[in-house]
């Protein structure tokens, strides 16, 4: 009686120290969303918006210059950044 009353109350303990990780790194994974910064470049569609930004830059729509039409819809997109570490020393010399 004693042996099985000790198991279960191990098992016990066992599910509620798991239950405790598992529901801990669903928060943390709820935190890190809710934490989020300023929107990415290409979902931005108006054009003072994107350039107000210095990541950003803006393409303007491109033209048809026969029929006047538009071909591609004008977007905002992530400027390309600076390469960094022994790249960038390899290239300079």
């Amino acid at each position: 009686m004693r042996r099985t009353l000790y198991k279960s109350l191990g098992i016990s303990a066992v599910a509620v120290v798991l239950a405790s990780f598992v529901y801990g790194g669903v928060y943390a994974a709820e935190k890190k969303k809710s934490e989020a910064g300023p929107p990415r470049c290409n979902s931005l569609t108006v054009e003072a918006d994107c350039t107000a930004r210095s990541d950003c830059s803006w393409v303007a729509a491109s033209i048809d210059s026969k029929t006047q039409k538009q071909k591609r819809k004008a977007f905002c997109r992530s400027k390309p950044k600076a390469p960094s570490g022994k790249k960038a020393d390899k290239k300079k010399t």
